[in-house]
């Protein structure tokens, strides 16, 4: 069985995946609540106590990887991204927000980055959901290659394998010219 690690920053070509803090609350916790953003998200406490205190517990759980997606010039922060629920060979990613007007590469980059830091770990698959009505995530992981496999209480189950996964990385290469870097394991 592969295990998530946490890493102390990943970065790609234009972005940076930093590990989340105790600090990142605030900006968390907007991102959270912002209507548009929240739309087909799970619901969340509406105090920002609660988010910090997630976020001190999240900080001793060796079984999650959530990151704050920034830009790799000016480490602006540019949304969430989290890896959890590591089953043999295969790991979920979600959490996965953007702030209003975020560059149009950031949701293919900051895909492949999720993608090149899990394969490095050892994963070889991915297995997620999407809230059904979220019709442009769905659309995106299928044109990644993800599968649909199921649908349970209104989410769409999806699994993207090994091969498929090499595939988007080659078809999207001009992303993530050099691939990743990363930090220290956390």
């Amino acid at each position: 069985m592969t295990n998530l690690v946490k890493s102390a920053w990943i970065e790609g070509h234009r972005l940076r995946l930093r590990n989340a803090t105790e600090a990142d609350a605030a900006f968390i916790f907007g991102l959270r609540h912002d209507p548009e953003r929240n739309r087909h998200m799970s619901a969340t406490s509406p105090l920002l106590e609660d988010q910090r205190n997630w976020l001190a517990r999240y900080a001793a759980d060796g079984s999650q990887a959530y990151f704050i997606i920034e830009s790799a010039a000016g480490h602006v922060p540019l949304g969430t991204v989290r890896l959890y629920d590591a089953r043999d060979n295969s790991f979920c990613w979600g959490s996965w927000m953007l702030v209003p007007g975020a560059p149009a590469f950031a949701a293919i980059e900051s895909a492949l980055v999720v993608y090149c830091y899990a394969l490095e770990l050892g994963f070889t698959a991915a297995h997620f959901e999407v809230q059904e009505g979220n019709v442009a995530v769905s659309r995106f992981h299928e044109n990644f290659g993800a599968v649909r496999i199921g649908q349970v209480n209104g989410q769409i189950q999806y699994t993207l394998g090994h091969e498929r996964m090499l595939e988007s990385l080659g078809r999207y290469r001009r992303f993530l010219p050099d691939g990743i870097r990363r930090g220290p394991l956390i």
